[in-house]
C-alpha cells in the first residue's frame, strides 16, 4: 500500500505543478478575477476526471484503438486553448478585478480539462494501470491511490492560485497587461502542441 500512496503523492503533485492548459487558466483567472476564481478553476478535475478515469480503464481493458478519440479531443482542445489565449490579448491597461463569475470560470475550466488529451493519456498510460494493479491487492488501496492523487493535484493548483493572488498587488499598469499577454502566448504555444499531438495521434503528422 505504501508504494501506491507514494505513487499517488508524487504523480498528483507533479500533475498539479506541471505547466499545461489548466495551470495557465488558474493563473489567468486569478489575475483577472481574484483568488476565488482561481480556486474554482483549480477544482475542475474533481468533476471532469471521473468519466475520464472510468473511460480510460474501459479502453485499457477492452478498446485498443484509442488514437482516433485522443486525436480528435486534442484538436478540439487546441482550438479552445487558442481562443483562451486570444482573450488574454483583449485585456486592457486596467487593474480593476471584476467580480468573479463562478459559473463562467468553472465552465471554462471544465472545457479546458475535458478537451485536453493529457488527462486521458495519463489515465490510459499510468493512472488506470496503477488502479488496476492496486485493486488486485484491495479496493481500498486503489481508492487511497486515487484520493491522494487528486488531493495533491487540486491542492497544488489551489496553492498556485493563492501565491498568484497574493502577488498580484505588485503587478500594475503595463506590467499587468504584459503578464496577461505572456500567459496568452503560453496558451497559444500549448494550443500548437495540442494540435500537433492531435495530428500525430490521427496519423497526419510524423512524431518528431
Amino acid at each position: 500500500m505504501i508504494n501506491f500512496v507514494t505513487m499517488g503523492f508524487v504523480l498528483g503533485l507533479s500533475a498539479g505543478l506541471t505547466p499545461g492548459p489548466l495551470f495557465a487558466l488558474v493563473v489567468s483567472e486569478t489575475l483577472r478575477y481574484g483568488l476565488r476564481a482561481g480556486v474554482i478553476a483549480a477544482m475542475a478535475p474533481l468533476l471532469t476526471d471521473l468519466p475520464i478515469v472510468a473511460a480510460s480503464i474501459f479502453f485499457l481493458n477492452s478498446y485498443a484503438d484509442s488514437d482516433l478519440i485522443l486525436g480528435l479531443v486534442s484538436l478540439f482542445g487546441g482550438v479552445f486553448v487558442f481562443y483562451l489565449g486570444f482573450e488574454n490579448f483583449c485585456i486592457k491597461n486596467d487593474l480593476h478585478i471584476a467580480e468573479p463569475n463562478s459559473q463562467t470560470t468553472f465552465r471554462k475550466a471544465i472545457l479546458v480539462n475535458a478537451l485536453s488529451p493529457h488527462p486521458y493519456l495519463f489515465w490510459i498510460t499510468v493512472g488506470a494501470p496503477a488502479v488496476i494493479s492496486a485493486s488486485r491487492q484491495n479496493l481500498m488501496v486503489a481508492s487511497v491511490f486515487v484520493g491522494i492523487f487528486y488531493v495533491m493535484l487540486v491542492g497544488a493548483k489551489v496553492f498556485l492560485a493563492i501565491v498568484v493572488s497574493r502577488s498580484k498587488n505588485f503587478i500594475v499598469g503595463k506590467v499587468f497587461v504584459n503578464s496577461m499577454r505572456m500567459i496568452g502566448l503560453c496558451l497559444w504555444a500549448l494550443a500548437i502542441v495540442l494540435v500537433r499531438d492531435g495530428f500525430v495521434l490521427l496519423g497526419w503528422l510524423n512524431n518528431v
